[in-house]
């Protein structure tokens, strides 16, 4: 098996530190996260919240060479399905993130949908399922997109499935993936979003294989989900109750995702992401080191 998985290209995240925000006094200051994920054994990383790091192409590439670390994508947030009111806002800070992402040498972008209710509150922002001309508006609004990111900047845009958003379970991915250009649009597949929402990512692998153009790395806690879907939890607060726990003690198994991911025979980024927001600043390099090794052992 060791040998085996050589087409995934393994790295973390901020979110691995507990980071959700550009700037947040609950969050570990940008030097000591890029000094710990070098520590932990990672190579690749993620731009993070917009902010988080350093802005500054010349200084970020001098701030990571230093840690003999490379960027794989930078993140947006986008509400496409609101319709073509959204699109001058949209592109506004997708460009900026776009920008950056390029003069770091990475090739993807990393699209998450808005919520629909409101992560600390709970409070329903829109109604959890589109309408039909929403829908259509998401996945035309996806596809210009990853025209426009493609045209400007040469990047590949990787739309995420994210828990509390419209684009969450296996029905909604599917007729997502079926309503939209591959050539266009392709998918983050987030481990742990997707069991959180019920779906399966080794049987979405293996069916929308030419689709899956970048991987997320998390689990979840079966027996936290039970009760977070029971009491209609948010993700926020959901997170804060553990809901994504460290590898390999919750769902789903990570060596089948990746053994079905290596099949597919194409270079994929395999980034992890343990959703830990907040966090005591010493507890994320500790976990980092393990899942570190534990992927080692699954031949990542």
């Amino acid at each position: 098996m060791a040998a085996s998985l050589d087409r995934i290209r393994v790295g973390s995240a901020p979110d691995s530190w507990g980071v959700w925000f550009p700037d947040d006094p609950a969050q570990v200051p940008w030097e000591r996260f890029l000094d710990e994920v070098a520590e932990a054994g990672y190579s690749w990383i993620e731009l993070g919240p917009y902010g988080y790091l350093p802005t500054d192409p010349a200084r970020l590439t001098d701030e990571i060479a230093r840690r003999d670390l490379k960027v794989s994508a930078g993140t947006v947030f986008t509400g496409l399905h609101r319709g073509p009111s959204v699109w001058e806002s949209t592109w506004a800070h997708v460009s900026q993130v776009a920008a950056l992402t390029q003069a770091m040498g990475a090739r993807h972008l990393v699209v998450i949908p808005s919520f629909w209710r409101d992560d600390k509150t709970a409070e329903l922002l829109e109604p959890p399922e589109l309408t039909h001309e929403q829908w259509a508006h998401l996945t035309k609004g996806m596809e210009r997109l990853g025209h426009e990111v493609k045209e400007a900047y040469g990047l590949d845009i990787v739309v995420h499935p994210h828990a509390d958003t419209h684009l969450d379970t296996e029905d909604h991915v599917e007729h997502f993936l079926d309503s939209t250009d591959s050539e266009l649009v392709n998918l983050c597949l987030d481990t742990g979003h997707y069991a959180y929402c019920g779906g399966d990512s080794v049987k979405l692998i293996e069916t929308y294989g030419e689709r899956i153009g970048y991987l997320h790395l998390k689990q979840v806690d079966p027996e936290i989900l039970a009760d977070v879907v029971a009491d209609g939890v948010p993700f926020g607060p959901a997170v804060q109750r553990g809901v994504m726990c460290e590898p390999p003690s919750g769902v789903p198994e990570l060596e089948p995702v990746l053994v079905a991911a290596q099949k597919l025979g194409v270079e994929l980024f395999a980034i992890v992401e343990q959703d830990m927001y907040p966090c005591e600043p010493d507890k994320p390099l500790p976990i980092a080191e393990r899942t570190r090794t534990f992927l080692r052992s699954c031949g990542a």
